[in-house]
């Protein structure tokens, strides 16, 4: 079953390149761009991979991002992804970047996305894997500072195909970025949204009603509210489901609690993702065989899921 698993044909639309970083890259882009790091090596790297909550994740996420510094490192870290994709029949990617993750360092937006977009571009090329990059604003910065990015973005509009909201949820909502999105979308950029991983399910009903998403990034919260749940089954709204993300990052406390299956069952469009599978532990097929192992997902059902998360595609 897990080798069947593996060569199921599916698409990734949940995954962020950044998060996508292994210890041994983090480690050698560090030593091509002569930066320190704190830990001493790889395994003791891997070790700080604990986390409690999202903020813990995101604090040692910023800091290992820090060694992305060049075109050819940023190439590098979306080829090496496309090179797991294409070992896990992943056909179609759509991935996010953070430009506010980078810009704020001080690295030009254009280094950023000209590496990814020569990765993504000789992907479809040499490995045959279709993509679209999507454009992430990070919701604990201000709205003042989307603008300014989407704003930098805007003469690259053609390397992108969607704009999305991740980083910290709580306190941050998708009103926030209503004007933002709205902009957004007069440029021809459709929304997607992080909502209902910490945040409540008010969240997902903001991020459809106020930013317009076509699709929800985890939204697993959505279970809470009934009516809300009802009608992400009546609009067919996909919710890009990461497994082992939320298990590592606390949502559910164990894998055999998550709520994905019962989620399909009732008709929603759910799909399986990887999110950050550098530090949180497996790709798209190693989330997969969790759900098989954890929650005895069918040959089925994982048909089912694949088949969503190549009907949810924006491209």
């Amino acid at each position: 079953m897990h080798t069947w698993l593996n060569t199921l044909p599916k698409a990734e639309l949940h995954l962020h390149l950044e998060g996508s970083l292994e210890p041994e890259l983090l480690f050698a882009l560090a030593e091509r761009n002569k930066i320190s790091l704190p830990w001493s090596d790889v395994d003791s790297l891997s070790r700080a991979y604990a986390f409690n909550n999202l903020q813990e994740f995101l604090d040692l996420y910023y800091q290992g991002a820090d060694v992305l510094r060049t075109e050819q490192d940023f190439y590098d870290l979306t080829w090496a992804y496309l090179q797991k994709c294409q070992a896990q029949r992943v056909v179609h990617t759509e991935p996010f970047f953070d430009p506010q993750t980078h810009t704020d360092r001080g690295i030009p937006f254009e280094v950023v996305v000209n590496g990814i977009g020569q990765a993504l571009k000789d992907g479809r090329g040499q490995l045959g894997i279709q993509s679209g990059l999507i454009l992430s604003f990070l919701r604990h910065l201000s709205e003042e500072e989307a603008f300014k990015t989407l704003e930098q973005a805007m003469p690259y509009r053609d390397a992108f195909i969607a704009v999305g909201l991740d980083s910290s949820e709580l306190g941050h909502p998708p009103s926030k970025f209503e004007r933002v999105f709205a902009k957004a979308r007069a440029e021809g950029l459709p929304a997607v949204c992080h909502a209902g991983e910490e945040g409540p399910p008010e969240y997902i009903r903001q991020a459809l009603d106020l930013l317009k998403a076509k699709r929800i990034d985890h939204g697993v919260r959505a279970a809470e509210d009934p009516r809300l749940l009802q009608r992400l089954i009546d609009e067919q709204i996909p919710l890009t489901v990461c497994p082992l993300s939320n298990i590592k990052l606390r949502v559910f406390d164990d894998m055999a609690q998550h709520n994905i299956l019962d989620l399909l069952e009732m008709g929603v469009k759910v799909t399986v993702n990887s999110d950050d599978p550098a530090y949180f532990g497996g790709y798209v097929t190693e989330n997969f065989i969790a759900l098989h192992d954890s929650l005895g997902m069918t040959r089925e059902q994982a048909q089912r899921l694949a088949r969503n998360s190549l009907e949810s595609r924006l491209v």
